[in-house]
């Protein structure tokens, strides 16, 4: 089988399609991106680069790609390329807003680029699944009514940014051209990811707490967060990619949508102490918003910010995300082997 992603050049996308090739030496991928393989990426797909094709072109010019893709037989696509234009993470940059910069261009890009791929893919009849990659940014602030439950798929939709907007729009556009053509088609709403090949890329700059941590704790940086009681639900790249590849072999989708998450809520502290079972001289200073290296919102407990509901992906398919601490020592052992972090530094 031949598995198309579009943005496979960037973050979880790339992990993916790695993921894809490594589960069956006979598969092949197909990479749809603007931005070719940088340096990481070709390193990563070293292994795999046999049966990868990368196609370079803009998903919002179909001229630019639509022969080249039909040359691949494509059987099943995961539609990822997006701009994610968040500032977060420090002072310095929580005062940014990206959104402004080119909004016009993120509304293009996340939504008709998913019309676009829609489009070819509903005349492609080598084509058996479509999944679309949206966001845990559709959902609202808070939710759900009753303390304590899980983030489920059904209601609590309130998108404000034009990141969360746009991809609830391509949801919805999503459902509309299975029930017009009859496509196989749902969308994934991915919780807080970090991990494998977690970088700044051309359409993606931003880290989330567990990356932040990691590189510092292994670069012998003082950790300094606003507060260890704000939370998260944090996923691996790699456990995101295995429940898209668990959702594209599914013999039957009972739903059009979908959580990928951790199905937990860690803190800053949860994730400190974890870093520092590998790095024991590992230093933290809560410190105020203006001196602070790592900043989250502690007030935000619910909603998009808490534990997502894995019922409808742990029913219809058999993943499971790992535990956090396993999941974030695996990534920090991952930067010591690709990003250059010697062992004395560990």
């Amino acid at each position: 089988m031949t598995l198309l992603v579009t943005g496979g050049t960037g973050f979880v996308m790339s992990v993916v399609a790695r993921t894809w090739l490594d589960r069956d030496p006979a598969a092949r991928a197909v990479i749809l991106d603007r931005s070719g393989l940088d340096a990481m990426a070709e390193r990563y797909f070293a292994p795999v680069r046999d049966r990868l094709s990368v196609i370079i072109a803009d998903i919002c010019d179909p001229s630019q790609w639509s022969a080249a893709l039909d040359a691949h037989d494509i059987s099943v696509i995961v539609h990822g390329a997006t701009i994610t234009p968040i500032s977060r993470g420090s002072a310095a940059e929580a005062k940014r807003q990206p959104e402004a910069e080119e909004p016009a261009k993120i509304v293009d890009v996340n939504l008709m680029g998913t019309v676009h791929m829609l489009d070819w893919a509903r005349s492609r009849p080598s084509v058996k699944r479509f999944i679309y990659v949206s966001s845990g940014s559709v959902y609202r602030h808070h939710g759900p009514d009753w303390a304590g439950e899980p983030l489920p798929e059904d209601g609590y939709v309130a998108p404000l940014t034009l990141y969360g907007i746009s991809k609830f729009a391509s949801e919805m556009v999503v459902n509309r051209y299975a029930d017009l053509f009859g496509m196989s088609s749902l969308s994934v709403r991915l919780a807080s990811v970090y991990g494998t090949m977690d970088r700044a890329t051309e359409s993606r700059n931003f880290r989330h707490v567990p990356n932040k941590v990691a590189h510092m704790a292994l670069a012998g940086e003082v950790v300094r967060p606003n507060s260890l009681e704000s939370v998260g639900d944090y996923i691996h790249s790699v456990d995101v990619a295995n429940a898209v590849i668990a959702l594209l072999k599914a013999p039957r989708l009972r739903y059009r949508h979908y959580n990928i998450g951790s199905g937990r809520i860690s803190t800053t502290g949860d994730i400190v102490e974890w870093a520092r079972e590998r790095v024991p001289t590992l230093q933290v200073e809560v410190s105020p918003h203006e001196t602070a290296n790592v900043i989250q919102d502690a007030t935000l407990k619910d909603g998009m910010w808490g534990e997502y509901d894995l019922a409808r992906i742990e029913r219809d398919t058999d993943w499971r995300p790992r535990a956090g601490k396993e999941a974030f020592h695996d990534y920090m052992d991952w930067i010591i082997a690709n990003e250059g972090v010697s062992e004395e530094k560990k």
